[in-house]
């Protein structure tokens, strides 16, 4: 399956500066989050038509899923104070040692979670992200010594299509939005709620319908 994850990830570094793009690597083994399990044969083909409609529809949508994202009655759409109190019991990783090895070691899914890694220039795990089973709707992003760097919580329709995602900082800063057409579409929003551009596969295109970026691993 697609490395959505693993291309909001790699976003999320470069917007703090912490890495350059082409120093992290993502392991070609499942994600840690079920947002790359859904399978795609399952739902409805949705045809992509951002190039083929006038500006003006493409304004329309990418404020309807906005409004979506960001309504007051969202339950992940979190201020600093929920955020800190609900993911407070996950500031840190109490078994870091314990799951640092399990990723770091091929070690994609257990009794408890799931599990992806996430090295730096190929070789040395620098993140690691943890989804337990019985949370599913939250993705842990951890340092290699179990303290929380990222946090992306889904919302409810999880996991199915159509949903949408809020990835936020250890601090409770929300830092994107990401809304879910389907395995292939996705609306992308910043901490601003300013719409970034749509992906399709593997380019994102803006507003205008221009390219403006790509992901690997497509």
């Amino acid at each position: 399956m697609k490395k959505i994850l693993a291309s909001l990830f790699i976003m999320f570094l470069c917007s703090t500066n912490a890495f350059a793009f082409e120093e992290i690597f993502v392991e070609e083994r499942p994600p840690a989050s079920t947002l790359e399990s859904v399978q795609k044969d399952i739902h409805p083909e949705i045809t992509f038509d951002w190039l083929n409609i006038p500006v003006e529809i493409r304004t329309q949508q990418a404020e309807q899923y906005k409004n979506i994202i960001f309504n007051s009655d969202s339950n992940i759409y979190l201020d600093k104070e929920h955020f800190n109190s609900v993911f407070k019991k996950y500031k840190r990783d109490k078994n870091f040692k314990h799951h640092y090895m399990l990723a770091n070691n091929g070690v994609t899914q257990d009794e408890d979670a799931k599990y992806s890694p996430f090295y730096y220039r190929k070789n040395t795990l620098i993140i690691y992200a943890i989804q337990y089973n019985d949370d599913i709707h939250n993705s842990l992003y951890y340092t290699a010594f179990g303290k929380l760097y990222y946090a992306d919580i889904t919302s409810e329709n999880y996991p199915n299509y159509q949903y949408y995602s809020m990835q936020y900082d250890r601090k409770g800063n929300l830092k994107s939005a990401i809304y879910f057409v389907s395995a292939d579409i996705q609306y992308m929003y910043n901490s601003k709620k300013e719409f970034i551009g749509i992906w399709y596969k593997d380019k994102m295109y803006d507003i205008n319908g221009k390219q403006i970026s790509t992901r690997e691993g497509w």
